[in-house]
């Protein structure tokens, strides 16, 4: 099986912390030069030298702010003059707040499209011509379970992330026969941050020990545990890999079972 990506070029954003971050180190492992792009430098610059660099990848970042499209564009704009070749694009922002849905302000939904999909589709658009020359592709976007079932809580979120399955299925169809796939990965919960203050909200509203909220959401779950960053870095990075070339268009769960559908 061809998991080598050596001399590829992989963009990874939100690459920082938590699941953007375990990509980052996983695909550079298999050889892929990375652009991390987030709005930390510090960050950046201290994740940039973890990056494995045994087989000469040169890495280097982006510095933006996924809240602001127009600097995301301008930054990928500059950045695609300076490259002659992008193989990989990890699209990975963190969610929108959560709360009901019949709660939620119009301009809640059109800041998380913005920084979701616009942000999304401006990326691709940059990489896509020079995915074409290379004739190898691999556009990957972290969204959620919550594409194949609504998640209780997170009315914005759910819906945003369905705008973006339905823009990458499109977007896969139009592009398979370049090489190029698009596909999802869908976590579900995470030891990440955002995990973190999700149930410190939740103990915090039930008035319930955050051991206690953990247990119960683990109950939820097959596999009766939270999945670690790097369990769905794994998943991201088969997908980015040679041997993944026949997978298109698709959603792939990464939550131990935890879905209840198909």
């Amino acid at each position: 099986m061809n998991l080598d990506l050596t001399n590829k070029r992989a963009i990874v954003c939100g690459s920082t912390q938590g699941i953007g971050k375990a990509i980052a180190i996983e695909l550079a492992q298999l050889g892929a030069h990375i652009t991390l792009i987030a709005r930390n430098e510090d960050k950046l610059q201290e994740t940039a030298q973890e990056l494995d660099s045994s087989k000469g990848q040169q890495h280097d970042y982006l510095v933006a702010d996924f809240a602001n499209s127009a600097e995301v564009a301008s930054q990928v704009e500059a950045y695609v003059k300076q490259h002659n070749a992008v193989h990989i694009l990890i699209n990975n922002t963190g969610g929108p707040a959560g709360g009901p849905i019949v709660n939620a302000k119009p301009e809640e939904f059109l800041n998380a499209f913005n920084m979701h999909l616009i942000n999304n589709h401006t990326l691709a658009q940059a990489v896509i011509p020079l995915m074409k020359k290379a004739g190898y592709g691999r556009i990957i976007n972290i969204i959620s379970t919550s594409v194949k079932q609504p998640l209780q809580g997170l009315g914005v979120s759910n819906t945003i992330r369905g705008a973006v399955a339905s823009w990458a299925k499109t977007m896969a169809n139009e592009l398979g026969q370049y090489g190029i796939t698009v596909n999802n990965v869908l976590p579900g919960a995470t030891r990440t941050g955002r995990l973190e203050s999700i149930i410190e909200n939740k103990a915090k509203k039930t008035e319930t020990a955050v051991d206690a909220v953990e247990e119960e959401m683990m109950k939820e779950i097959p596999a009766r545990r939270f999945a670690e960053p790097e369990e769905v870095a794994a998943a991201a990075a088969f997908l980015a890999t040679p041997a993944a070339a026949y997978i298109n268009g698709i959603n792939v769960p990464v939550d131990g079972g935890r879905t209840g559908c198909l």
